[in-house]
C-alpha cells in the first residue's frame, strides 16, 4: 500500500488529507518508492513543477528529446486528481463547445484528432512499458430521458460528420439493455476508443518511465517562489532549480506561486466512492464487456466495474469546497438508483474525493507566462488521456515545434467573476440552476 506525508499543505478543501487516505486506488497500489525532496541548487534545462499525469507526461518527452528535467511535486506523486479521479479515459475535451465556437471547422477538428491522439498515446504507453494499471476499453455515455437523449443524438451526428470519428455507435431506446442492466437510461453512445483505468496505479507507473529516462523527481518540495527572466529560479523551502524553461502542472495547487492564473480556473471537490467486491456473476452482468459509464447530466454520475467486482461510482460534486454531508449513504442511495438489484447486496467501502481545475468553459487552458515559462491547466474533469498528450505538445513547444500548443494557446478563456471572496458563492448558486435543468 502506497502511503502519504503529512506536509502540512492546505488547499481549501475540507479534510482534503483525510479524504484522500481513504482512497480505494491508495490501498491497492503497491507502494513506490519515496523520491527526497529538493535540497540545495540543481540546474537543468526544464523544471516541471506538479507531479501528476501532465506534469509527468511533459517531464518524459522532454528526456526523449535530450532535456534535462527536474520534477517538483508538493506532495506524494499522484496526490492531485490524477491519483484520485474516476479513472475514466475518454476521448474529447470536457467541452468541445468553446472549441467549436471560436475556431474553424478544421482548426476544431485538428483539436479533436490532438484528443484521439491522447487516447492512443495512453494506451501505448501502457503497454510499451508494461504498466498494471487494470485497463479496460470501452466507455458508453448514456441519456437519463428522451429530452436529454435528443441533445445527445444531435452529439453524436456532430462529432461523426465534423470530426469524422467513427468508434462511436448510437444505442436506441429499445435496445440499452442490452448494454446496461438499468432502467435509469433511455439511449446513448457507445465508445470502442475510450476505456478505464485504475488512475494513481497508471501515474505512478508512468513515475517508473520519467524515473528511468533520467527525470530528477522531488517529492514533498512545494515550489514557493517563481523567478522569472531569461534564466528561471524555482524556490522550494529547502532547495532551488535554476533552469532555462519552466512548465507549470500544478493546475489548482499552484497556490500564490502565480496569482494571475488563478482566476482562469476554480477547484471544484470531487467524490468517488467503491463498493465491497460483488459476486461476480452479478459484476458482470451489470455493464456490457464492462465499459465505463457517464450520463449527460451537467451534474454527472460516472461509474464502471473494477476487476474485483466493485462498483466504483462517482456522482458529487462541492463547488463550495466543502465536503457534502452523508457522503457515503448517499452515494450508496445513487448507486441503488442506477442498479436497484443491488439493494441489499451493496455497502460503500471506501469514499475519496480532491479538486479538480474547470475553466469558465470547461475548455482546457494551456498557455505561456513568458517566452520560457508554460503551464497546462483547467482539464475540468477530462483530463485522465488529454493530460499526457497536453505534455507532449508542450515539450514539442519547447522544443521548437509549437503549432499544436499554439492551437490550445487561442482558446480565449474568462476569469471567473466575483475574485477570490465572492467568486465560490456565485459559482454555488450557478450550479443549483444546472441541478435543477438536469431534474426536468
Amino acid at each position: 500500500m502506497n502511503t502519504l506525508p503529512d506536509t502540512g499543505l492546505t488547499t481549501g478543501l475540507a479534510n482534503e488529507d483525510e479524504l484522500t487516505r481513504r482512497s480505494y486506488y491508495l490501498a491497492t497500489t503497491p507502494a513506490m518508492e519515496a523520491f527526497g525532496p529538493l535540497a540545495g541548487s540543481e540546474a537543468v534545462d526544464v523544471c516541471v513543477v506538479g507531479g501528476g499525469l501532465a506534469g509527468l507526461s511533459t517531464a518524459i518527452e522532454l528526456r526523449v528529446k535530450g532535456y534535462s528535467v527536474v520534477l517538483l511535486e508538493g506532495q506524494r506523486l499522484g496526490w492531485g486528481a490524477s491519483g484520485r479521479n474516476g479513472g475514466q479515459a475518454i476521448v474529447g475535451h470536457s467541452s468541445d463547445d468553446a472549441i467549436i465556437a471560436q475556431f474553424s471547422k478544421e482548426d476544431a477538428r485538428r483539436a479533436w484528432d490532438v484528443t484521439v491522439e491522447g487516447m492512443h498515446l495512453m494506451r501505448e504507453r501502457i503497454a510499451r512499458h508494461n504498466i498494471d494499471c487494470d485497463y479496460i476499453p470501452g466507455w458508453m455515455y448514456l441519456a437519463v430521458n428522451a429530452r436529454k437523449a435528443k441533445g445527445l443524438r444531435e452529439s453524436f451526428d456532430f462529432t461523426r460528420s465534423t470530426f469524422g470519428f467513427d468508434q462511436w455507435s448510437w444505442i436506441d431506446h429499445a435496445d440499452i439493455g442490452q448494454y446496461i442492466a438499468s432502467p435509469r437510461f433511455h439511449s446513448g453512445v457507445y465508445d470502442t476508443l475510450s476505456g478505464h483505468l485504475h488512475p494513481l496505479k497508471f501515474t505512478l507507473g508512468l513515475a517508473r518511465v520519467a524515473r528511468d529516462a533520467g527525470v530528477r523527481i522531488h517529492e514533498c518540495s512545494r515550489a514557493i517562489s517563481l523567478q522569472r527572466g531569461a534564466a528561471p529560479v524555482v524556490k522550494t523551502d529547502k532547495g532551488e532549480v535554476r533552469c532555462k524553461f519552466v512548465v507549470l502542472a500544478g493546475n489548482c495547487y499552484l497556490g500564490e506561486l502565480v496569482p494571475e492564473l488563478n482566476s482562469r480556473i476554480m477547484p471544484v471537490g470531487t467524490y468517488v466512492v467503491a463498493t465491497n467486491p460483488l459476486d461476480p456473476a452479478l459484476a458482470e452482468s451489470l455493464i456490457k464487456n464492462r465499459a465505463a459509464v457517464c450520463d449527460n447530466n451537467f451534474v454527472l454520475d460516472y461509474f464502471r466495474v473494477s476487476p474485483d467486482h466493485r462498483v466504483v461510482f462517482g456522482g458529487r460534486v462541492s463547488y463550495s469546497t466543502m465536503t457534502p454531508v452523508n457522503l457515503d449513504a448517499s452515494m450508496h442511495e445513487r448507486i441503488i438508483t442506477v442498479f436497484p438489484q443491488l439493494a441489499g447486496k451493496v455497502r460503500v467501502e471506501y469514499s475519496w474525493g480532491g479538486f479538480v481545475d474547470i475553466t469558465m468553459n470547461r475548455a482546457p487552458d494551456f498557455g505561456r507566462l513568458t517566452d520560457n515559462i508554460y503551464y497546462l491547466q483547467g482539464f475540468s474533469g477530462h483530463g485522465l488521456a488529454l493530460t499526457g498528450i497536453a505534455g507532449k505538445i508542450a515539450a514539442e513547444a519547447i522544443a521548437g515545434q509549437a503549432e499544436r500548443f499554439d492551437l490550445y494557446t487561442r482558446i480565449k478563456h474568462l476569469p471567473f467573476p466575483g475574485g477570490k471572496l465572492l467568486r465560490t458563492p456565485a459559482l454555488v448558486a450557478g450550479m443549483l440552476w444546472y441541478r435543477l435543468r438536469d431534474m426536468l
